[in-house]
């Protein structure tokens, strides 16, 4: 793995982590120059659904032997993809349990 590919998935890293910070603020509808939860939601599983489909054409790319194809990149974006997937599971899990709490609570 070259040292362009870590720093590239530092700085992903680092933007998703800002993306995040902004916990904060007030539970109000989300103002017209924000992002509101169900866009974040959708742009999450569609980064998520590229990330895999990377990791796919990657994996078929170096099963084939073609010219540039990197066992390193590789392995990289299928790890990426892996745990992207696997975060997507446990926020959904998180938002299930959510949704049954509420939905238990006495009126």
């Amino acid at each position: 793995m070259s040292q362009i590919d870590v720093n590239n998935l530092l700085s992903q890293m680092r933007q998703l982590s800002l993306q995040t910070k902004p916990a904060e603020q007030s539970f109000t509808a989300a103002a017209p120059g924000q992002t509101d939860f169900a866009s974040l939601l959708k742009k999450s599983i569609s980064s998520v659904a590229d990330a895999q489909t990377d990791a796919g054409m990657q994996a078929a790319s170096f099963e084939r032997g073609d010219e540039g194809a990197d066992l390193g990149r590789t392995m990289v974006a299928i790890n990426k993809a892996d745990l992207s997937l696997n975060t997507l599971t446990q926020v959904r899990n998180k938002l299930v349990d959510a949704y049954n709490n509420i939905m238990n609570m006495p009126v």
